[in-house]
């Protein structure tokens, strides 16, 4: 690694935490005996079912699909029997519409070959694409076939790839870069092939260098003349993964407010969607299982696990010995953009990166007190927002006046709470604007 690039506003750099499991290869998890499927697990429309109670499916059978509107189908994660068609619990939304498979401890699992992909029509991938169920596997799930089909009067020339994983505690894509680099590589490929361009970015932290390291050599064997792949170094600095700070570093285009990276010639994917993509393209493989980790200093063994889709906590939980006395908080996600919850009866979905089971010495219990006005929220804000301004105006009910201050630029990153010294919760306070601004 040589230059360290960044983006120029903002920014903090928290523990990162990541020793817990950075070492750890990636473990496949037995599957347990029942799996929840959410039916909602991306944005647009939510799937319905396609199969009936009782019903056989084999794994990767289609069980839901989205009848109307923006989304893609849902597959079952393995063989088994439909045991009701209900409700689960939900993170954000308390419970959600969801089927129950009671899984076939019999059923050999399946084998995929690969498959040369060259001669096939973009559009054609694309197709592939939304039938494997690929969604955007490092944000909040946009289908990625509707990703790759950026508007018209937007040109792309270039892709980024979003190996950045710079949220603190979180190893899975890092453990995908080092044990799967020929497959990203190739699913890099195809997207470009999709795009119909050449050039390809990937932003790795300079924390990950045998990522950095498998990437790079990877595409230096694996070259090819009609696609160009380099992989460029970034500083470890949060958000360095955000779709527009990692646009900055890696190819000094800025995208403008509330515009779409596509707005600079760019489209952006994660590291772990290009292994999705290559598994959908080269594999024939729906996406139904994840790598995600787990961890955090109160749970018995964290690890990097490879689940299926619709497994319980609960079920993770037993499977690494279990929980630790010392336990106080439970996050879905990272600890600065993720959500805390209090069941373990949750399902695993495609957007779930790392279940944290963190103790008292790793979270911060502190009251919030009144703003003294310090300022340091807005130079960690890396959208150049006010967030202290937007905290104050819903405290004095008057959420609904926010948007002047750029609340809907704002992503959650969560960089103004994380230095403010009165501990605001400034991140809630952005949701709760954005939520009574909507309904003005």
């Amino acid at each position: 690694m040589t230059t360290l690039l960044t983006f120029p506003k903002g920014g903090i750099h928290p523990p990162e935490s990541k020793e817990l499991t950075a070492a750890k290869k990636i473990e496949v998890m037995p599957v347990p005996a029942e799996l929840e499927i959410i039916l909602s697990q991306h944005i647009g429309a939510p799937c319905k079912p396609t199969v009936e109670k009782k019903a056989e499916v084999g794994e990767g059978a289609v069980i839901g699909d989205v009848v109307k509107g923006l989304g893609v189908p849902l597959h079952s994660p393995a063989a088994g029997k439909i045991k009701a068609i209900s409700s689960s619990v939900h993170p954000l939304k308390l419970n959600a519409p969801s089927i129950t498979i009671t899984v076939n401890p019999e059923a050999a699992p399946l084998h995929y070959e690969k498959k040369e992909w060259r001669d096939i029509d973009p559009k054609e991938l694309l197709g592939k694409l939304k039938d494997a169920g690929v969604i955007g596997i490092g944000g909040a799930g946009f289908p990625t076939h509707v990703k790759l089909s950026p508007p018209s009067n937007s040109p792309v020339d270039t892709l980024v790839v979003n190996a950045a994983e710079c949220e603190p505690y979180i190893t899975a894509d890092h453990r995908q870069m080092v044990e799967h680099s020929a497959e990203i590589i190739e699913g890099c490929k195809v997207i470009l092939r999709i795009l119909g361009i050449s050039n390809c970015l990937i932003g790795v932290e300079s924390n990950k260098p045998n990522a950095f390291q498998a990437l790079s050599e990877t595409a230096a064997n694996t070259a090819e003349s009609d696609f160009k792949i380099e992989v460029r170094a970034l500083q470890v600095k949060y958000p360095q993964g955000s779709e527009k700070q990692l646009i900055q570093a890696v190819t000094g285009r800025k995208v403008p407010g509330y515009a779409l990276p596509s707005a600079v010639g760019v489209v952006v994917q994660n590291v772990s969607t290009a292994k999705a993509i290559y598994d959908a393209v080269v594999l024939e493989k729906p996406l139904y299982e994840k790598v995600i980790t787990v961890s955090g200093k109160g749970i018995q063994r964290p690890a990097n696990l490879l689940v299926k889709m619709g497994t319980r906590i609960s079920d993770i939980v037993d499977y690494l010995g279990g929980i630790k006395p010392e336990l106080k908080k439970i996050v879905l996600g990272g600890p600065m953009m993720g959500f805390a919850v209090s069941s373990l009866d949750i399902p695993i979905t495609k957007t779930t990166s790392s279940v944290l089971f963190l103790s008292e010495d790793e979270i911060d219990t502190a009251p919030h007190s009144q703003c003294i006005r310090c300022g340091w929220c807005l130079e960690a804000c890396p959208m150049g927002l006010e967030p202290k301004e937007i905290g104050l105006f819903v405290e004095a009910n008057h959420a609904e006046e926010t948007e002047r201050f750029g609340v809907f630029e704002c992503f959650e990153c969560g960089s103004c709470a994380y230095v403010c010294p009165a501990k605001r919760p400034l991140v809630q306070f952005v949701r709760l604007a954005k939520m009574k601004a909507k309904r003005k």
